[in-house]
């Protein structure tokens, strides 16, 4: 299957890099997360809007398929990293996506030097990884922790799906 058009979505983390600069230039904040996305649901959507209130502009870290199978198992993702970044490129709160394959999202979070981190209220400072964390501190990033919206989760999705497959 060929990707579909996706204007949000950074070819490389250099571009990405390119465009947080020319934000930066321009006076604005940028306000990043992460997270694998499979299946967007309304917990998504809810944290990612939220997040977006934190500055002018909000760029996903999006796991790419080598890096959610490393975090959730080999069945997952559901969704390829293409039709992910895509479904989030279409919400009007997200303004760039970058795909990365490691566990971890320490060398983004150098490069990018976000103003702002959001994670869901799931989180704590304690929770975060520690390099990652460090990599917060070391570029100033404000780190900040949404509400978690109890009662969705793609976990949950994905076994509502199986269950009304067998009915």
């Amino acid at each position: 299957m060929t990707a579909l058009p996706n204007p949000k979505l950074y070819s490389s983390l250099d571009a990405a890099v390119a465009a947080r600069e020319q934000l930066r230039a321009s006076g604005k904040r940028v306000v990043l997360t992460n997270g694998v996305f499979d299946l967007l649901h309304t917990g998504h959507l809810y944290y990612l809007e939220k997040a977006r209130g934190y500055g002018d502009a909000l760029f996903i870290a999006l796991n790419g398929d080598a890096s959610v199978r490393q975090l959730k198992g080999p069945l997952r993702p559901v969704q390829a990293e293409e039709n992910r970044a895509y479904a989030l490129a279409a919400t009007w709160f997200v303004d760039g996506i970058v795909v990365f394959q490691n566990k971890r999202l320490t060398a983004e979070i150098l490069a990018l030097k976000p103003d702002v981190y959001c994670k869901a209220g799931d989180y704590t400072l304690e929770k975060l990884d520690p390099d990652e964390r460090r990599a917060l501190e070391q570029v100033g990033a404000k780190i900040v922790f949404l509400p978690f919206l109890p009662g969705f989760s793609t976990t949950n999705l994905i076994a509502k799906i199986k269950a009304a497959g067998e009915v």
